[in-house]
């Protein structure tokens, strides 16, 4: 899924995104052996920072950010895009707040491009906030991986 995801986080970066990685992806990079199949991003909820993530959207080939408005992304907690990958922003997430979760994120560098991560105590706040099964499950397994060290191998990612 990262391969895939690359060119997006590239484009992020160039064009200054503030976005967190949250959701399944965000707890496979903290060790939690499990499938996802769609990124789920916290953005800094900005007209500006909409704009940017739209522009880089499309710069992705992720077509269907052309039919987004900035105002129409920041009027709605979820806005989902479907192209060649799915890719959920949401504006709020339930058990984070983003200027305190962006001055904790993780920087991880995956094949040159950086990602920013919620950092594991924002990510277990935020699956507990959410409260379903596989939430729970990814709670669980992130707090014995943090019991443990949390030594678990997350591949090609270096701490950046």
């Amino acid at each position: 899924m990262l391969n895939q995801l690359r060119d997006v986080f590239a484009s992020f970066q160039r064009h200054n995104v503030k976005y967190l990685v949250i959701g399944g992806i965000a707890a496979v990079l903290h060790g939690v052996p499990r499938a996802t199949f769609d990124l789920d991003i916290l953005i800094e909820a900005t007209s500006e920072n909409a704009k940017r993530l739209l522009d880089a959207l499309l710069e992705a080939g992720l077509g269907t950010a052309a039919l987004t408005s900035a105002e129409e992304l920041l009027s709605h907690e979820i806005t989902i895009f479907k192209d060649r990958v799915r890719i959920d922003v949401q504006t709020t997430t339930p058990g984070v707040r983003f200027e305190e979760a962006w001055e904790e994120r993780e920087d991880l560098n995956y094949r040159g491009v950086t990602l920013y991560v919620v950092s594991r105590k924002g990510l277990i706040a935020s699956k507990r906030a959410a409260g379903r099964a596989v939430d729970l499950e990814d709670v669980r397994l992130l707090e014995l991986d943090r019991e443990a060290g949390g030594t678990r191998d997350t591949g090609k990612l270096t701490r950046g």
